[in-house]
C-alpha cells in the first residue's frame, strides 16, 4: 500500500496484490481527489498495523532529523521526571507544572533528546517570541515562524494556533514531535483538527494546571506528571505570600451596581423559568429584543462597577507605593480597566492590541529594570516569561481556578531569597 500526505490527511493507494484502502477502519472515500483518505495523526498506527499482518508498503512520509548541537543546563530533578514519564509513556503526554517551573525547559530537553523536526504550537503572538528566544538561546540553527507576520517554515518551527490551522494541510508531514504549549485549550481555542491534520507520532502537551479534557487525552496523551506549586515551594519556584484585601463600594456605587443587577437579574430569572439553556444561551435569546438587550448592558454595567471601582484605586496605589522599588504585574479582568489604570498611573499596557515592536520594547524595558510596573488584562496570563517579576496584584479577579494559578505564577520563578508577594483585591461582599 502506497502512504503519502496531501491537505491535511493520508492518501491511501493499493498495491499489486495487496489489500484495498476500503478495507481499512477509518478510510473514507473522496471523490473529488478520487482517492482514500486516512486521518494523519494515525499514521504511526497505520505503519504497525500494516506491518504486523505482512502488507507491503511504500510510505512517502518522511519527517527530517535535527542537527546537533544543542546546549541546555542541567535539568531540576522534577523536570528530568517529567521528560522520563513522557519517555515512558512512549513520547505521548501532558506534562503539568506550576507557572515558573521551567515546562520550556522539559520540551526542549525532549526535543534534544528525540532529535526529530519539531513544531511548537502557541496561543498568543506573544509565546511566539519568547518560545523562539527560547530555542535560539540553545540551539543554533534557523527556527521557522508562523504567526505575527512571519510566516518561514524551518525543521524547528513555532506557529500560533490560528497560524497552524492554516499551514497544517501543507505541512502536517514535516513533523515527528508536536510540543503544544497551554495545552488546556486543545479542543477549544487549539481545534482538535489541527491535532488531527499533524502525523507527528510524538506529542508533548505543557500546561500548569490538570485538564479534565477528553480531547487533551485522544489527541495529546494523558497527563504523565502533575505538580502544584505547594509540591515545588522553595525548589522548582520562589515561596510566596499571598494576601486577599476587602474591598467595599461607595454608597454611590452601590446603589448603581445595585439598580443594574436588579434589571439584569429580573431578565435572567425569567428567562431561567422557562426552563432553557445556560448564559450563552440566554445571551443569544436577549440580543434578540430591546428589553433583553437592555438586560445585557445593565449586566455589563454591574461588571463594570465591581472592575476597578474608587476603593481599588485607592488601594492600588498604596499597594504600588509599598512596592516601588519592586518590578510589579497589575492583573485587571478587561482591557478597559487596563487602560484607565495605564492613563491613570502612567504605566505601560500589555494587550492584544498592543504590536509585536512595543510589546517587546516594553517587556525588555521591565526586565532590565528600566520599567517597575506592567498592566494587563490577559496577554500576561499565559506562558509569559517575566522572571524579575516579584510582586502581583490582582485588581480584576477571575472565577478561572486555572488563570488564577496562571496569573499568580508569573512572580514565582525563583531567585535566591525571593518571597514573592500576591495581593487579590476583591469586591465584598
Amino acid at each position: 500500500m502506497r502512504i503519502r500526505f496531501d491537505r491535511g490527511t493520508l492518501v491511501l493507494e493499493a498495491l499489486a496484490g495487496g489489500p484495498e484502502p476500503a478495507s481499512l477502519d477509518g478510510a473514507t472515500w473522496d471523490p473529488e481527489a478520487h482517492a482514500w483518505r486516512y486521518p494523519a495523526d494515525r499514521h504511526r498506527d497505520l505503519i504497525v498495523r500494516l506491518a504486523d499482518t505482512g502488507v507491503r508498503q511504500a510510505d512517502e512520509v518522511r519527517t527530517a532529523e535535527l542537527p546537533p548541537g544543542w546546549i541546555l543546563p542541567p535539568l531540576r530533578w522534577y523536570q528530568q521526571a517529567a521528560l522520563d514519564a513522557w519517555r515512558a509513556a512512549h513520547h505521548r503526554g501532558t506534562v503539568v507544572l506550576p507557572t515558573g517551573a521551567g515546562k520550556t525547559l522539559v520540551a526542549l530537553a525532549a526535543m534534544a533528546r528525540l532529535g526529530v523536526a519539531t513544531l511548537v504550537l502557541v496561543p498568543t503572538r506573544v509565546l511566539l517570541d519568547q518560545w523562539h528566544a527560547s530555542i535560539a538561546a540553545a540551539w543554533p540553527h534557523p527556527i521557522g515562524r508562523l504567526g505575527d507576520g512571519t510566516y518561514r517554515v524551518e525543521d524547528v518551527t513555532i506557529a500560533t494556533y490560528a497560524s497552524a490551522v492554516a499551514w497544517a494541510p501543507r505541512i502536517g508531514d514535516r513533523f515527528g514531535l508536536v510540543v503544544i504549549d497551554e495545552a488546556h485549550h486543545v479542543g477549544a481555542w487549539c481545534p482538535r483538527e489541527l491535532l488531527e491534520m499533524l502525523v507527528a507520532p510524538a506529542r508533548l502537551g505543557l500546561t500548569a494546571t490538570p485538564p479534565d479534557n477528553p480531547r487533551l487525552a485522544q489527541h495529546v496523551g494523558e497527563v504523565v506528571i502533575a505538580l502544584g506549586v505547594d509540591d515545588l515551594v522553595g525548589d522548582g519556584i520562589a515561596a510566596y505570600e499571598q494576601t486577599e484585601i476587602p474591598i467595599t463600594l461607595s454608597a454611590t456605587e452601590r446603589a448603581r451596581y445595585d439598580a443594574h443587577r436588579r434589571v439584569f437579574a429580573a431578565s435572567y430569572a425569567r428567562y431561567r423559568q422557562r426552563g432553557d439553556g445556560g448564559w450563552r444561551a440566554y445571551a443569544q435569546d436577549a440580543a434578540r429584543s430591546t428589553r433583553g438587550r437592555e438586560a445585557l448592558a445593565a449586566w455589563r454595567t454591574s461588571r463594570e462597577v465591581l472592575a476597578y471601582p474608587e476603593h481599588k484605586r485607592a488601594k492600588l496605589r498604596e499597594l504600588l507605593a509599598r512596592h516601588a522599588d519592586d518590578r510589579t504585574l497589575v492583573f485587571t479582568g478587561d482591557n478597559a480597566t487596563t487602560y484607565a489604570i495605564a492613563r491613570e498611573l502612567l504605566v505601560p499596557p500589555i494587550t492584544h492590541e498592543i504590536k509585536r515592536v512595543e510589546r517587546t520594547s516594553v517587556l525588555e524595558r521591565f526586565r532590565c529594570g528600566e520599567l517597575r510596573v506592567l498592566v494587563s488584562a490577559q496577554v500576561l496570563d499565559e506562558g509569559v516569561d517575566v522572571p524579575d517579576a516579584e510582586v502581583a496584584i490582582i485588581v480584576g479577579g477571575t472565577a478561572s481556578a486555572r488563570r488564577h494559578v496562571q496569573r499568580i505564577g508569573r512572580v514565582l520563578r525563583p531567585r535566591p531569597g525571593k518571597v514573592a508577594k500576591i495581593y487579590e483585591l476583591r469586591v465584598q461582599p
